[in-house]
Parts: structure tokens; C-alpha cells; sequence
């Protein structure tokens, strides 16, 4: 019998660039395009100032440089920082299934240290940022972990060694070894996203990210992990999933690639709440004014309630990181300020009495619609009750962003843009951008995150 472990050292060492369809290609571009604009954003984020101070503090023979601030610190402490500063915001894209979901976009981290530090080319970068899609996307439709206490990064893991292994260049062998050594150390608990969130929610996969290229290197130096580590006695079926699962069919040969069916957040907040959000606005749209509002009534499907508004911590959010995960409170902020911001979760709004006034005042119900629907579409229907006992209702399936309603390149490079501003200088952002729509000519793939260096002259 082949192993999970056999099929997927097997796939990391057959992808070929070119063997991807040009929209495959543009898709990574654009992903690739989004998570560093979500990391110039986050960059000053509490979590992201830790990491780099821990990574500013090691050097290395065969450094790799961390973002904006330039240091130049050992691949996997860049790839941490990396990580969390493309994942501080909650503004990276997602992926969502009947299985387990997640951030996919937080693999960007490994593909960009790693691939700056092997002197890889820019179709080698885009390559494995596919290939870490596929590896995270397929395994996510595989078991869903959170009913067992177990959070995606766990996934997010083994997609990262799956880039990390491919840009290091390592055998099939050593490819399954850098699996075997990447899962058996680094299970992750759900805890980290339910109940008062801490800042760690914006760090775990960039903490996986940091393992995941760890693991390589070892798997590099001839280091071996626990076998068979999914089907032994003691593996991942066994701890993790409590039953065994097929990995599903590859992308390639006629199959689809399943970083098509990644969306782009429109909103700086959990995936699940994004059309909740937006169909706030919509209905807002057809009010006088937020005060008019007696009652907010969302229905919408139970993962999404379970996950944005199923314990006391959503509704009486204390933190950064449990308000962007609670869907009354962003729908609140959405009703009241006409958008939600990052700006929107800083402490100012977080204690403001309207807010928090409104936010008692949401209720959630399940649709059983909405549940059917799922994964293709995200269906929320809010219905906002005014004192005079007026109804106004707006329905969304899918959201601006969504891969079924997708941002132009445009509006992709407008958020960009936006949240580059406040680091980079405006020439420097018109280059970076050049170099990552162009990415696949690139000799250097380690030239975009040298140009996200703020206050880079001109190379």
C-alpha cells in the first residue's frame, strides 16, 4: 500500500511549472500579490514587533531577510516573521470545504524565505506556492480537525514542508522525510481560535511555517522522522483524525488546481463573516441611520455562527484577535462606521459603548440553506429591524473577493496599495508591484522581498 506520506513526496517532486495552465500561474501571482500587501499592512502589528525582535537577534551563514524592517536573520526565523506579518491582520486569503479551512496564503512565507535563500527563480517561487495550495487545499477536504481539537495549521504545516522540501531541492526520499519530521512534532490545538483570542491566533502558522522549514533542513542533512506517520499505530489517523482518509486526486493531468478556488478577503476579518459584512452594508444602504436600528437578524450557515459567534467571548470581544473573529461585533463597527478597518479593532472602538450596545443587539440563526450551499457559496441574509418595526434585508452568497465572484487585478492592487502606503514610498511600491505581476521572469525571486524593505533605494 502507498502511504499518504509516499503521495505526497511523490507530487512535490513531479509539479512542474510548466505544466501549469496560464490561469493557474496568474492566480499565484495574485495571491502571492495579496499576502504581501497584507504584510506591509501588519507589519507593526504587537505579535509581528516580537517576532522580528527574536529574529533581528540571530545571524546567520545563509541568511534570509524579514520583511520591511530588512534584517537578516536564519530562513526559518524569517519565515516566522514573515508569516505573522502577513497574517497579523486577518486580511489574507482563505479557503473553505466540508473538511477543515484555513489561510493557505500563510505558506507564502516559507516559499519567500526559502526561495530568497536557494537563489531560486521566480516560476521556482510560484511552483511551490502552488504546490503548497494543492498540499494544504486537498488534505483540508480530507477531515475536518476542529471538532477534535485540532487547528488547521496543523495542515498548514505540511503544506509548507511540501514548498520548503521542493525549493531546497531535496529527493523524493528526503521529501518524506521532511513530512515525517514536519507532522509528528507539530500538532496544533484548536484553542487557539475560540474563546478570548489571544495573539497567538495571528502567529501559529508562521509557526508551522517556521517548523515546516526546519524539518526540511534536517531532512536535508539526512535526518529521519517517525514512519509511517500517518498510518502507524501511533500517527496522525490514529491521534489526529481518529480514522483514516484517501488524500484526494492531485491537481494536474486534467484536474483542477484547488488554488482556484481560493478567495481574496475584501475586509480585514475572519473568512466566515465576510459576506456577513457585506450584506450589513448592503441593507445599511436603505436606513436613515444606524440608530434607527432595534434589532440586527443574520442567518447564516452554522460553521460560520460556531466559528464567529458561538461562544460568550464574540459578544463581549476583549481583544484584537477575538474581535475580528466575532461576527456581532464586526457587524456592528460595519452599521455604524459604513466599513469595517483595521483601525476598527484598536482599542478606541473595542470600548466604544455604540458598539458594544449594538452588538447585544445582533442575533444568529442557522440556515439550513446556507448549510446546503456549503462550501461553494458563503449564503448570509441580514435583516436589519428599525424601531418603527421596519424590515430591510440584504442576501449575499458571494462576497466581493470570493473565487466565485472574484476582485479585478485592479481592485487587488488598490488593496495593495493601500496597505503598502504607510511603509513604502510610492515609486518603491510601483516596483514591487511590476516585479510580482512579472514574477515568472524573475532570475531572483529573493528580489520582492528585498524590495518590500522600507526605505530600499533603488537596486
Amino acid at each position: 500500500m502507498t502511504t499518504i506520506v509516499e503521495q505526497l513526496s511523490a507530487y512535490t517532486c513531479e509539479l512542474r511549472y510548466e505544466d501549469l495552465p496560464r490561469e493557474v500561474v496568474h492566480q499565484a501571482k495574485r495571491l502571492i500579490v495579496d499576502a504581501m500587501g497584507c504584510a506591509l499592512g501588519g507589519h507593526m502589528g504587537p505579535a509581528a514587533v516580537i517576532a522580528r525582535d527574536i529574529a533581528g537577534a540571530v545571524t546567520s551563514s545563509e541568511p534570509a531577510t524579514v520583511m520591511v524592517s530588512g534584517q537578516r536573520t536564519s530562513v526559518d526565523l524569517a519565515t516566522f516573521a514573515n508569516g505573522v506579518m502577513i497574517r497579523f491582520l486577518d486580511f489574507n486569503d482563505g479557503y473553505t470545504s466540508n473538511g477543515e479551512s484555513g489561510h493557505p496564503s500563510d505558506s507564502i512565507a516559507a516559499v519567500l524565505s526559502v526561495a530568497e535563500l536557494m537563489k531560486g527563480s521566480g516560476k521556482d517561487a510560484i511552483a511551490a506556492t502552488v504546490l503548497a495550495y494543492e498540499v494544504f487545499c486537498r488534505v483540508c477536504d480530507a477531515a475536518d480537525l476542529k471538532p477534535l481539537g485540532f487547528d488547521h495549521v496543523t495542515i498548514g504545516g505540511m503544506a509548507s514542508v511540501a514548498a520548503a522540501a521542493r525549493l531546497f531541492g531535496l529527493s523524493q526520499r528526503q521529501v518524506a522525510e521532511a513530512f515525517n519530521l514536519g507532522i509528528a512534532a507539530n500538532i496544533a490545538l484548536y484553542q487557539t481560535r475560540i474563546g478570548n483570542v489571544s495573539m497567538w491566533k495571528g502567529c501559529a502558522y508562521g509557526n508551522a511555517s517556521r517548523n515546516a522549514v526546519f524539518a526540511a533542513m534536517l531532512a536535508q542533512r539526512g535526518m529521519t522522522g517517525p514512519s509511517p506517520v500517518f498510518e502507524g499505530a501511533g500517527g496522525y489517523f490514529k491521534a489526529v483524525t481518529r480514522e483514516p482518509f484517501t488524500l484526494p486526486v492531485m491537481g494536474g493531468r486534467d484536474h483542477p488546481y484547488k488554488i482556484m478556488e481560493c478567495s481574496i478577503k475584501r475586509y480585514p476579518l475572519g473568512q466566515y463573516s465576510q459576506t456577513v459584512v457585506q450584506a450589513a452594508l448592503e441593507a445599511r444602504g436603505t436606513i436613515r441611520a444606524a440608530d434607527d436600528i432595534a434589532e440586527v437578524r443574520i442567518e447564516t450557515l452554522a460553521t460560520a455562527i460556531n466559528i464567529m459567534a458561538g461562544d460568550a467571548d464574540k459578544w463581549e470581544p476583549a481583544t484584537r484577535e477575538t474581535a475580528d473573529h466575532s461576527m456581532p461585533y464586526t457587524v456592528a463597527v460595519a452599521l455604524i462606521h459604513g466599513s469595517v478597518e483595521a483601525h476598527h479593532f484598536d482599542d478606541p472602538y473595542l470600548n466604544d459603548p455604540k458598539i458594544r450596545a449594538l452588538t447585544r443587539r445582533v442575533k444568529v440563526e442557522v440556515s439550513e440553506e446556507a448549510n446546503r450551499r456549503m462550501p461553494e457559496a458563503m449564503l448570509c441574509r441580514v435583516t436589519l429591524v428599525t424601531h418603527s418595526g421596519e424590515t430591510h434585508a440584504a442576501v449575499v452568497d458571494y462576497h466581493k473577493g470570493h473565487w466565485k465572484n472574484p476582485m479585478s487585478e485592479s481592485e487587488v492592487e488598490a488593496k495593495f496599495r493601500k496597505l503598502a502606503a504607510e511603509v513604502l514610498p510610492a515609486d518603491q511600491t510601483d516596483r514591487l508591484l511590476e516585479r510580482l505581476w512579472m514574477l515568472e521572469g524573475a532570475a531572483d525571486a529573493g528580489e520582492i522581498v528585498r524590495l518590500s524593505v522600507k526605505n530600499r533605494q533603488h537596486d
